[in-house]
């Protein structure tokens, strides 16, 4: 009886590759209407930032016409996205806030 040797690399399990997600920006953008009060509080409520980085972000806002608030995954972007602008739709604030990948 014949002997058949079975190579180790048939048997070997295929190593996936797996890549970290791909990041998306969140961005405040600036307007005319929406307080700098109303985007602090957005800035603590919605990305954890204490009163002091939320003014630098607020400012930077204000001055620049727009400030990444955070980087995160896409389905963690898209419902920052979604909360922020719900929120301030909520307080009657234009604040548009959108997301763009890294």
């Amino acid at each position: 009886m014949a002997n058949k040797q079975q190579s180790s690399t048939a048997l070997a399990p295929e190593r996936a590759k797996i890549k970290p997600p791909r990041l998306y920006k969140v961005i405040l953008l600036n307007d005319d209407y929406t307080t700098m009060d109303f985007v602090i509080e957005v800035l603590q409520r919605f990305f954890a930032m204490n009163r002091e980085r939320a003014m630098q972000i607020m400012l930077k806002v204000h001055n620049e016409g727009s400030a990444v608030c955070g980087v995160y995954p896409l389905d963690v972007a898209e419902t920052k996205v979604a909360q922020v602008s719900e929120f301030a739709k909520q307080h009657g604030h234009p604040l548009r806030c959108s997301m763009e990948g890294t």
